[in-house]
């Protein structure tokens, strides 16, 4: 099966596919993505979905400039899909696109979803990693977001991938309600003591919109003060640098060789299509789009006489594009590269980098400029001080 290596950072891609699986059992209560409710016994849904999607990639796969050479299935939860379904979905995709030539075919997975038996089915399927969503090994924590899966379900899953060989990674999220330092400690101890190839560790964000917001503004919980969010922060990047992680990304840590591909091309603007509703994309044109924020829209466009394409043309000026390079590019170690600033706002973006150059909020790397892995919890402010006009 899929063993770690040694082996440097893959290359990135020429193209990337990412499918929206919308459908969730429940929601949780941080969730500001877009999702609806699973059809339990029921799978008509989800075979008209499957119909708009592959009529969709019919329709839009030649937006990229090659085929993709990684698939990811995020959602929602694509682990709850039924593997009939699932199976459809894979055999239409890997007719065009060549097993031989996928660097990486994620599915994101809830821990009660992951035994042995449905990953060989994936496996079969044509899938070679998944992304699990622990978030926090404590019962109270998860009550408090509303999870639905159990600590144990957690580690059941972690040790079905670990004995079956499987690349995968795992997420943590930090400053839950009535989190402290020490049980973020131990939700980091526990998930290191599976050493996955991949981890991602993300701040709780409360979001408007979502029932933990409501909350916040009820005065039912509090967002973690930002002394104990950068103390749990530090400790992250200490023990995941002490078990020989890569901190490659603001959220992101690696095992040598095991960078997740697809996402790290979202942060080098590499063409992708977005598959599904509430999915964006980015053309070999440089163009975005995005697909409705209704599953029946959705379907009905793709599906009906004679079929449409969903997707919406975001536009985009010169700077947005530039900014959005600056952002995505200075999110990861390597930084933004000088030669990819274009002449039009190199004057600009020189004049709002000198101070950050001088305070230590970004650094000059000779070929490129990075923010500190010290400074990335606050990296959201430098970038704003750095955005063009």
């Amino acid at each position: 099966m899929h063993t770690i290596s040694d082996a440097p950072a893959p290359p990135s891609p020429a193209a990337t596919l990412y499918i929206h699986i919308p459908f969730c059992r429940s929601k949780c209560a941080y969730c500001d993505f877009f999702s609806a409710p699973a059809r339990g016994g029921d799978n008509g849904l989800y075979e008209r979905y499957t119909d708009a999607l592959l009529a969709e990639w019919r329709m839009r796969k030649n937006e990229l400039p090659t085929l993709p050479s990684t698939i990811y299935l995020g959602g929602g939860t694509p682990s709850l899909l039924p593997m009939p379904v699932l199976k459809r979905l894979m055999d239409a995709l890997l007719a065009e696109i060549p097993r031989h030539t996928l660097m990486e075919a994620t599915i994101e997975a809830n821990p009660e979803d992951v035994t042995p038996r449905w990953l060989e089915m994936i496996h079969e399927v044509g899938f070679n990693r998944v992304s699990i969503g622990i978030q926090s090994f404590d019962s109270s924590e998860l009550a408090a977001v509303e999870r639905q899966h159990s600590p144990i379900d957690s580690i059941r899953a972690l040790t079905a991938l670990a004995e079956n060989g499987w690349n995968h990674s795992a997420d943590l999220i930090y400053g839950l309600p009535g989190q402290t330092l020490e049980l973020w400690r131990r939700n980091i101890e526990r998930l290191l003591a599976f050493r996955p190839p991949h981890l991602s560790a993300y701040l709780l964000s409360y979001e408007p919109g979502t029932r933990l917001y409501a909350r916040m503004a009820a005065g039912k919980v509090a967002e973690t003060d930002e002394d104990t969010a950068q103390q749990m922060y530090d400790y992250l990047c200490r023990r995941t640098a002490e078990e020989g992680y890569l901190h490659y990304e603001i959220s992101n840590f690696a095992l040598p060789g095991r960078h997740a591909i697809h996402n790290s091309a979202y942060w080098n603007l590499t063409p992708y299509l977005g598959l599904g509703c509430s999915a964006h994309s980015l053309d070999k044109d440089s163009v975005r789009r995005y697909n409705p924020l209704s599953v029946k829209e959705y379907i009905h466009t793709l599906l009906s006489a004679p079929a449409r394409i969903a997707a919406r043309v975001d536009p985009e000026t010169p700077s947005n594009r530039f900014n959005d390079l600056v952002i995505t590019a200075l999110r990861t170690s390597a930084g933004l590269r000088k030669d990819a600033i274009p002449d039009t706002f190199r004057t600009e973006f020189q004049v709002n980098l000198r101070p950050l150059l001088a305070s230590g909020a970004v650094t000059d790397l000779g070929d490129s400029y990075a923010i500190p892995a010290s400074r990335w919890l606050t990296a959201d402010s430098i970038l704003r001080d750095l955005i063009v006009t």
